[in-house]
């Protein structure tokens, strides 16, 4: 049905007489007569009791008059976001980080985002993790933060912050006896990750695999409670950012040792397609982000 009719009606109704519906639809009188008469053929029921000086609506005109009205309502709402998407103030974001410490600090910044920006809708895209740059690619997400600066022109990466990666041990395992971890060390020691693939766990891709060492076991625990837990009782070694641990109360035997001689650190990327880049609600996003660190 042509929008024209729904239009026809609710102004029929507002404006209470056929003189001011007239002037209002830009329409002669016997133009708005004949366009009335065309819908009720249409409708195949009478909209309006028609007497000398006064239209009231029939039951099902009213449905009709209803329905009218949430027509027009939710076309003109479109058209208000359709403006707001265009100037860039209202948009969709999915974001992914590849490293699992990030799922502690980002849902509070999403909230702080949501009122700050309530016309920008934000959404944690958990299944991404492990492969956050394809996803980006096939447009399943719209940001990804990484640690590993992809060289792809399609992509603009953004530098957020830096931070280092320490080995967390407990005070009796043999390796807290040296003043930092060398790669050999992991040769003996059980390694506590948080989940496969490996290429997602920072000591491996940044330390361990450049020199060809694999831990003498790995072990996948997604909960740091339990990890952390394990790693008391000399269980094993597991390996975060300071910042990642702020949250938990660590026991007295739990030490932290740097991992090579200069540290792990790393510099965390947001990654967007360059074809995003102009959009005013991504730019508002990366400047909160870098303004508000979910690491402080």
């Amino acid at each position: 049905m042509e929008i024209k009719y729904f239009r026809l009606i609710k102004t029929i109704v507002d404006q209470g007489n056929i003189v001011n519906s007239s002037k209002k639809l830009f329409l002669t009188q016997s133009a708005l007569s004949h366009q009335l008469k065309g819908l009720e053929e249409l409708l195949g029921f009478k909209v309006f009791y028609r007497t000398r000086g006064n239209w009231k609506l029939t039951e099902q005109g009213i449905e009709f008059y209803n329905l009218s009205s949430k027509v027009l309502k939710t076309i003109d709402e479109g058209f208000i976001d359709i403006q707001k998407i265009a100037s860039g103030s209202k948009g969709h974001i999915r974001i992914t980080p590849e490293c699992f410490s990030f799922y502690q600090g980002i849902p509070g910044f999403i909230q702080k985002m949501g009122i700050l920006y309530p016309e920008i809708k934000i959404d944690l895209i958990v299944e991404a993790t492990s492969t956050p740059i394809p996803r980006l690619h096939t447009n399943e997400i719209d940001i990804a933060i990484v640690t590993k600066r992809p060289f792809d022109d399609s992509l603009k990466s953004i530098p957020i912050f830096d931070d280092e990666i320490f080995a967390i041990m407990h005070k009796e395992n043999k390796c807290s006896a040296y003043p930092y971890i060398e790669p050999t060390h992991f040769l003996e020691n059980h390694l506590i990750i948080h989940s496969y693939p490996l290429e997602t766990v920072s000591v491996y891709t940044h330390y361990l695999k450049p020199n060809n060492i694999i831990p003498k076991k790995i072990s996948a625990i997604p909960l740091t409670e339990v990890a952390l837990e394990m790693v008391c009782a000399n269980m094993g070694i597991m390996t975060m950012p300071k910042w990642a641990l702020k949250s938990f109360k660590l026991s007295e035997e739990i030490t932290l040792k740097k991992i090579g001689n200069q540290g792990l650190k790393r510099t965390h990327y947001l990654v967007i397609r360059k074809t995003d880049e102009s959009k005013k609600y991504i730019n508002d996003f990366i400047s909160n982000f870098k303004e508000n660190s979910i690491t402080s």
